[in-house]
Formats: C-alpha cells, sequence, structure tokens
C-alpha cells in the first residue's frame, strides 16, 4: 500500500497495467487517473480516490443511521441524510410488530441504524434485519461531510478505536455521515465529537493518524 495523496480531475495516479481503476478514477492507457477531486488509496492492486467534498449518494448494502420523522400505517420514514428520507417497513423488522405497537417500538425522533436494501429511483428501502441494527439509545448525533467517514472510521477502524479509547465512549459511524456518540458522562462524548471535528478539518493532511493522537494529547491545537 502506498502513501494517500491529494489528487485532482485529469491526474495521473499510477501507471502500469498491473493496476486496476477502481472507485473515483479511470484508466487512459497505462495510466490510472484520479476522476475527481480527493485523496488516491492503492491497496494491493486497485486504485481508487477517496472523496474529499460532495454530498452521500445512498447505495444498496450500505450502514446508515437516521431519525424517524414520520409513521405511516405500514412503517417508519427515517430522515438519514439522503436525496430523500428512507422507509422502513414493518416486514424489516426483526420480530413481529402490530400496527397498535408501533410507536412503542419506534416513536418519533428515535436513532436507528438501518441498512439499505433496496436504493433505485427516488425510493430508499431500509431493514433492520441485520445483526447490530435497530435503536441507538442515549447519546448524540452530530454530521460530518459523508466523505470524510472513510478517514473518521480509519483502516480496518483504527481511527475510529483511537478516539474509542481515549474518551470512553461508544462511536457509530454511518456511511451517510451521520456519527452517533454515547459516553457515561456529557464531557467525554463533546470530546469524542471534538476529537471527529478536528479529523475532519484535517483529512486531507498526510499523517493524520500521529497528527490526532498528538491532538488528543493536548500537543495540537484545533
Amino acid at each position: 500500500m502506498e502513501e494517500r495523496k491529494i489528487v485532482v480531475p485529469g491526474e495521473t495516479i499510477v501507471t502500469g497495467e498491473d493496476f486496476l481503476p477502481g472507485d473515483g478514477t479511470r484508466r487512459e492507457n497505462d495510466d490510472i487517473v484520479a476522476g475527481k477531486f480527493g485523496l488516491s488509496d492503492i491497496s494491493d492492486r486497485l486504485v481508487k480516490v477517496i472523496p474529499l467534498s460532495g454530498v452521500y449518494i445512498p447505495r444498496r448494502g450500505n450502514t446508515v443511521i437516521g431519525q424517524i420523522v414520520d409513521i405511516t400505517f405500514n412503517g417508519w420514514l427515517i430522515d438519514f441524510n439522503g436525496p430523500a428520507n428512507g422507509f422502513l417497513s414493518l416486514s424489516e423488522i426483526p420480530r413481529y410488530i402490530s400496527k397498535d405497537e408501533m410507536r412503542d417500538y419506534l416513536d418519533f425522533g428515535d436513532v436507528v441504524i438501518a441498512r439499505i436494501w433496496n436504493a433505485k429511483g427516488k425510493g430508499i428501502d431500509l431493514t433492520l434485519k441485520v445483526r447490530g441494527l435497530g435503536q441507538l439509545e442515549g447519546g448524540m448525533l452530530m454530521k460530518i461531510n459523508p466523505n470524510k467517514v472513510p478517514r473518521v472510521i480509519g483502516k480496518e477502524g483504527s481511527m475510529v478505536n483511537l478516539i474509542k479509547e481515549a474518551t470512553n465512549c461508544e462511536v457509530t459511524v454511518g456511511q451517510n455521515g451521520m456519527v452517533w456518540i454515547k459516553g457515561n458522562e456529557i464531557d467525554k462524548e463533546l470530546r469524542a465529537k471534538e476529537i471527529i471535528e478536528f479529523i475532519c478539518k484535517n483529512s486531507f493532511v498526510e499523517g493524520l493518524t500521529e497528527m490526532v493522537k498528538e491532538f488528543i494529547d493536548g500537543g495540537v491545537k484545533k
């Protein structure tokens, strides 16, 4: 794996037929070229660009965090920072819920983590029928640029684990840019939020992990 660097559209990231173009890149003869502004990422033979700006585009299989904003006769509407609200049908709940029990199970303002199982056209359908999904109780919810999510999570969860260890908080990052933080003290939750904001602000910087460690230890200012 090579070091990530900032690239702009049209810039050659790497040359050679051994490499394969991934998200945000294209092949031009022997070159793999950036198709968007962001950080180049070369892992094994796959080359991709992690965008540093833009809006969230829902994709099937994404895990998202959102809030209940409406309840219909057969499901819930969830605002998850997408182009439209997602729909969670009664049939996509892991246990039987009668229509009379819907507000007891999920009510207005409740925060949930769900999976997108259909994202065709304007309809975004969600499910809770996967282990680890469901209501997120307590804590705080914050919104970040969806394209910063890979930097907040880090390689194999390294960055988010760093935040958890430093604050003793639960931190769950949705691919839609919504982050849920829960600690046993409000000050710890606010500290976790502060670290996440620092990561987002400096997401383009090389050696970000070490920089974040210094920030946590008090050696780097906001």
